[in-house]
């Protein structure tokens, strides 16, 4: 009897914990977004949990297209991906992983740097390339093959070469301090802050989130402005492809971030609810805003039809 007591007891305790258990993985988001949106995704997830007790968001930061291998060849779980480049999610995940995209904000590229670094008060937005190549200036930049940030380096370099007629100087700029490549850009901030190296390829908003010192470059290579997309185009650059041996090459082209709902997301209901919330006005799009990062919404979608209905209102068809 006293057997059959504590067989019932284990039993009972054992399909509580399994209820709970799924109650919550109910209540559960994976979201794999760009190293540029970690401060503005950490401020959603924030005042999304305070809003929605019980609800737990695992953010996962990471080089956008790391992020996407992540799901194409790792095959792990994720509800929401939001990529610093939305031509990332069109190449890599759509058709096989998701069927549609929303292009929701954008940024530029800057030179950011401190202080300390050298020849801080002589940078400006002529000089700033003749800067980094001094043998005693030491830079650093991202991955292109894992972080939208890294191509948009050198296809920054590329608009500057023609733009300043400097011949040569996007391989000087590539050849030069290539031991301080790091995965994806926000990896390269401790490197600024410890006075490892002196400036860095950034993105404008995570300069102004960080409270750095940066340059603003000229819009004909900061990739910021629509109306020189004819211009953006004269750049180009291949990185490692969907599988192994093959190639993407990225044209030069406004910067423009994209999220989306995965087809197989573990939450999809709640993925939707989220996503809602990032791309309100009032909610994640104001946050986006305050953190240096302006609302695209709503913008032309090219995948408008396959959009959920309650997320279409952010786009254009």
């Amino acid at each position: 009897m006293k057997r059959i007591k504590l067989l019932t007891i284990f039993l009972t305790a054992l399909i509580l914990f399994s209820c709970n258990n799924k109650n919550s993985e109910n209540n559960q988001l994976i979201i794999f977004h760009a190293g540029s949106l970690s401060v503005p995704f950490k401020q959603m997830k924030a005042e999304f949990e305070k809003e929605n007790p019980g609800v737990k968001i695992l953010l996962e930061s990471a080089g956008s297209v790391a992020s996407a291998r992540k799901i194409t060849d790792l095959n792990k779980d994720c509800d929401i991906m939001a990529s610093a480049d939305y031509t990332i999610i069109d190449e890599m995940l759509i058709p096989d992983y998701t069927s549609w995209n929303i292009k929701f904000a954008s940024n530029e590229m800057a030179i950011v740097y401190h202080d300390a670094s050298k020849y801080s008060d002589e940078i400006n937005a002529e000089n700033w390339h003749e800067i980094l190549l001094r043998d005693d200036v030491l830079f650093g930049r991202s991955d292109p093959n894992s972080d939208p940030c890294g191509y948009r380096a050198i296809l920054t370099s590329q608009l500057s070469e023609q733009f300043y007629n400097q011949d040569g100087l996007t391989n000087k700029i590539i050849q030069k301090n290539q031991e301080y490549i790091r995965p994806k850009e926000v990896d390269l901030l401790a490197l600024l802050e410890s006075n490892t190296i002196d400036y860095l390829f950034l993105y404008r908003s995570v300069a102004q989130q960080h409270e750095l010192k940066y340059v603003i470059l000229p819009d004909s290579v900061n990739l910021k402005n629509p109306e020189l997309r004819e211009f953006y185009k004269n750049a180009k650059v291949d990185i490692t492809g969907k599988t192994p041996g093959t190639t993407i090459t990225k044209i030069g082209q406004p910067m423009v971030y994209g999220i989306t709902i995965l087809d197989n997301a573990p939450n999809k209901e709640l993925a939707l609810k989220f996503t809602d919330f990032i791309l309100s006005k009032q909610g994640g799009a104001k946050i986006m805003e305050e953190n240096g990062q302006p609302s695209m919404i709503p913008s032309y979608s090219e995948t408008y039809i396959s959009i959920p209905e309650t997320l279409k209102q952010y786009a254009k068809n």
